[in-house]
Order: C-alpha cells, then structure tokens, then sequence
C-alpha cells in the first residue's frame, strides 16, 4: 500500500503557496480579521492530500479490510459467548444445578488464569497488551496474533473481569497489517500505524454496535492531536452539556420552543431537575475518587505478576474468584455478577433495578471492583464493561437521593466511571448515550464525564499515571508524538 501523504502541519504543500498574510487569490488585508490565518492554506493542504494517489489507495485499501476483519470479529465474540454460555450456564445445568454453585468461580478461574500465564511467558506477544495500561492501537504482529486469542479465550469466559474490546483491536490491527503483507504493499511506519488503526476501527466496532463510537474511540486512543486536543475539547464538551441543560430548563420554564431534530417517543425518558444536575456532579467527583487507587491498584498488581507470570496470574485469577465466591455466599447471589464482563449482568441491573437491595449493590461494588483491579492487573480483556457495570451499580445505590431518579442516577455514573477507568471522557459520553438509547441524559453524561475526567487527572499519578498514548498513530495522523 503506498503511504500516504502527510497530514497538514507536518510538510508544505507541492506547488505554489497561497499569497501571505491573507486568503488565498487575493492580498492581505490588514482590517482583515482573517489576516495571517492558516486555515485557508490547511484546506489547500488537506485538498492536495485528498487528491494524492497514494492517499486514494490507502483509503480504498482499509475500507476493503474492514470486511474480513469485521467477518473474523464477529465469529471471534461469537466463540467468546458460546463458550461464556456454555461454562456458566449449560453446564451447571448439566450437573442438575438452576445456576453456578457459590465455588463455581474457583475451577474455572484456576484454569484460566494457569493458561493466560504460560501463554504470557512462553508464547510470542505476551498474549496481547497489559490491560492495566489502557487501550492502544498499535497494530499486532501476526505472529503475536494467536497468543492474543488464546488469551482472551482463557480469560473472558472463564470468569476474568474485563471485557472484550482490548482483544478486538489487536485483532483487528494484526490482521490489517497481515492482509497488507499479503498485498505485498509497502510496510512504511506512517503505513503501518494507519492500516493497524482503521482495522482496530473496523473490529471495536462489532462490539460497541456503532461505528462512529469505534471512531471517536481509536482518535482519542491514539491521542491525535495530544493534549492539546482534550485541552480544547474539554471546554467545548462542558459547555454543550451546560448549554443543552439551559435551553431544557427555559423550554420548560416558559413553555416555549426552537423547534429541534428530536423523534418524540411513545414512552419518554424522565426529564432532568435540578437535583439530578447537581448530584451527578458530585457522583462524578467521588467516583473518580474511587476508582483512581482501583486502577492504581491494578498496574501494581502488573510489575508484581510481571516477575513470575506464569506463577502469579494464577495467584490473582484465584483472588479475583475468591471476590466472586464470597460475594454469592454473602448474598445468595450467583457468582457471575462479580466474575465476567458486567455486559449481562448490566443489562439485568438496567432492566430492573429495584431487584437488587443495599446490600447486594454494596458487595457486588466492594467485590467486583476487587476482581477487576486483580483481572486488569494479570489477565488479558478490556476495561470497558466492567466499569460501565460498577458505575450504573453506584448510580442505583444512590438513587435514592433527594431529588436524584434512578436514570439519571445511573447515566451519571456510567459515564463518570467509564470516563476514570479509560481517561477517554468523548468515548465515554457516547458510549453511554448509546446504551441509553436515548439523548435526554445527555447533559448529566457530559458533566460527570468532564468531572470525572478532571479529577482523575488531577489526582497524584503514582501508579495511576496516564500511560503513554500511542505516538505512531498520532504522528502519521499529523498530531505529532503525544
């Protein structure tokens, strides 16, 4: 694949440049607001860009390898939920039980956590990416590719409290840059961090359901543009939400309207108070409170199993059943609300709320954020679902605040738990929305995103330092090294 050209900022474009000092065909015009902006000549670069050859083909060639690497992710969480099915449903069955026993947990996650640990010593890859590190999007060696799926597959079903995503962009990477190997196309560094990006795209999408989420995803993962980009993007994402809760308070206020591109629904959504703007503010605060020493947590947890992998994945597979197995003892609860993802158990919490008491919340939040600070530490999966869980969790349990409802209650911390967990405050609010399936919480999503957000990269770094974005794709995108 020839590679394509650089992105605005980086080289001049060929041919003449436009005329200084103003827009391009005619002279600068000192009154001219516009005098001495770059804009006009950034669109003639993205143009000459736009009409290179090279850029063409690259563009038509990751829109190709978005069908096989699609096709393979679907069949890959297709695998991932049989065998989930299969170990957590079908065979208690089998064995003439309704649900998993209270030590179901403890077998299953000794055989995986004994298989993800020689899969990390001894196979190329280390089995994916550390998933206490955060997402990236570096495309995976094809050699690396099985080790990762191994992985991934020892620990999903078996009971690991992640998700899937981390495993599907590494797919999804690895096998852009195998197809493109197979192409015989030009492996250039810009080359490379583009292909393993649009198949990562390509992948994350089949789980989020949504492309425009896998998207926003991968550019915030990437870090494109650096910190400059969530320097600006901060304010313009407070200030919507700030904006959106001024014009629902006046409509309401004077009983007039602007007229809107909202569809009417048969049953809508409670409407926003006042107290649900300002509990969700400080949802938002204390969760990033919370969750910044579980993650903290989490890459200690890392250099620990680092040393003896093949010794201490075990050890923290078997912590995080101990979580799963006292939980159920102590409620009366299956095992599977505190091992697995949280995707199910989510949509169970969603669908009825109130089935759950205080104490089940308490423990089910004491002890699943446990065994995801010990899967993220020692396992291979994803961050996402288990934090999406812990948050709508805490949102029920504190529902019943004065003047706080329960949907309200849960978008808030949803997207405050996402957005600490993954430092990814856009993908948070998306994602969220997403699942909400509606844009009438929209406003509290995107404060306790932007809170929590703030928090948590205010708080001391320690082992909850930020990790290092991934500076290949943001160079070839044109942001420079983050």
């Amino acid at each position: 694949m020839p590679e394509p050209e650089p992105r605005p900022g980086s080289e001049p474009p060929t041919g003449p440049p436009p005329p200084p000092g103003g827009r391009a065909g005619r002279p600068a015009d000192p009154a001219d607001p516009d005098a001495g902006s770059t804009q006009p000549q950034e669109a003639d670069v993205l143009r000459h860009i736009l009409r290179s050859p090279g850029y063409l083909k690259a563009l038509v060639f990751c829109g190709l390898i978005g069908i096989p690497v699609s096709l393979a992710a679907f069949w890959f969480l297709v695998v991932l939920h049989q065998l989930e099915h299969g170990l957590w449903a079908d065979l208690p069955h089998a064995l003439g039980r309704d649900a998993p026993p209270w030590w179901w947990p403890v077998p299953l996650l000794l055989v995986g956590g004994a298989a993800v640990g020689l899969i990390v010593a001894r196979l190329p890859g280390r089995g994916g990416h550390d998933p206490s590190s955060g997402l990236h999007t570096g495309g995976t060696a094809s050699a690396a590719l099985p080790g990762v799926l191994l992985a991934a597959a020892a620990s999903l079903p078996f009971g690991a409290v992640l998700g899937p995503e981390a495993p599907l962009i590494a797919l999804g990477g690895g096998l852009a840059l195998l197809f493109r190997d197979l192409a015989q196309a030009p492996a250039t560094p810009r080359g490379t961090a583009l292909v393993g990006a649009a198949g990562a795209a390509a992948a994350i999408a089949a789980i989020f359901g949504n492309p425009l989420v896998a998207a926003v995803l991968l550019i915030e993962v990437a870090g494109v543009g650096g910190p400059q980009l969530f320097a600006v993007m901060l304010p313009a994402l407070l200030s919507s939400g700030v904006g959106a809760l001024v014009f629902t308070g006046l409509g309401r206020w004077t009983g007039l309207t602007t007229g809107d591109l909202g569809l009417h629904l048969a049953v809508p959504p409670p409407r926003l108070d006042v107290p649900d703007v300002l509990w969700s503010v400080l949802i938002a605060a204390v969760l990033a409170l919370v969750l910044h020493p579980v993650m903290a947590g989490a890459r200690a947890t890392s250099a620990y199993v680092a040393g003896r992998p093949a010794v201490r994945t075990v050890l923290c597979a078997l912590g995080a059943a101990a979580c799963a197995a006292g939980y159920a003892l102590a409620t009366g609860r299956s095992p599977a609300e505190v091992a697995l993802s949280g995707q199910a158990a989510l949509a169970g919490l969603a669908a009825d709320p109130h089935a759950w008491g205080v104490g089940a919340l308490v423990a089910v939040l004491l002890l699943k954020g446990a065994a995801y600070t010990l899967s993220l530490g020692s396992l291979r999966g994803g961050a996402v679902f288990p934090a999406l869980f812990l948050g709508a969790a805490a949102g029920v349990l504190l529902a019943p605040l004065p003047g706080l409802g329960v949907v309200p209650a849960m978008a808030a911390g949803m997207a405050a738990a996402t957005a600490a967990a993954l430092r990814l405050p856009v993908s948070s609010v998306l994602l969220v929305v997403l699942l909400l399936g509606s844009s009438a919480m929209m406003p509290v999503v995107i404060l306790a995103a932007v809170v929590s957000f703030v928090v948590t990269e205010m708080l001391p770094p320690g082992h909850g330092a930020r990790p290092p974005r991934d500076a290949s794709v943001a160079e070839a995108a044109g942001g420079g090294p983050s």
